[in-house]
């Protein structure tokens, strides 16, 4: 039989010191997991990304420039400019494919699109719609030969 004096001396349970360092150990692995996956990010090239981020936000305010009715050439214009230099920047983004025929007819069409856009500038919301649509198909047409 035990006493209440004996008690106080007891050891403490194997188990509790194991589960404390499996507890510890888990944690540590979840902080060296998120380390290295970020690690791991910092290596990717990111260029590709941006290049379609700012040529998607230039298009969404276009067609934001349509719904709210300011579609003269003073506010379609910058953004126009905007997506045509960055058709110059789409065959260094894409390095990968760039040596792929159809990207390059893509990239060449995308361009030529804007080019024919800002020579004849859109002066009312019909115009630049087909604008849009036009540029957008071709970004489209390269998203369905590359991007799915």
């Amino acid at each position: 039989m035990s006493t209440p004096a004996t008690d106080i001396h007891k050891k403490p349970s194997a188990a509790k010191r194991y589960l404390i360092v499996l507890a510890i150990g888990l944690i540590l692995g979840a902080i060296a997991s998120v380390f290295a996956m970020r690690a791991i990010n910092e290596r990717k090239d990111h260029f590709p990304d941006s290049v379609m981020t700012v040529m998607a936000w230039h298009m969404g305010k276009l067609k934001g420039n349509i719904e709210t009715n300011r579609c003269n050439a003073t506010d379609a214009l910058p953004h126009l400019q905007t997506l045509r230099r960055m058709g110059d920047d789409v065959d260094f983004a894409f390095t990968d494919i760039a040596s792929d025929e159809r990207f390059g007819k893509h990239s060449a069409n995308f361009r030529a699109a804007l080019d024919a856009a800002l020579a004849n500038p859109p002066l009312s919301c019909e115009s630049l719609g087909k604008t849009l649509g036009e540029v957008g198909g071709q970004c489209k047409a390269c998203h369905d030969d590359f991007k799915g």
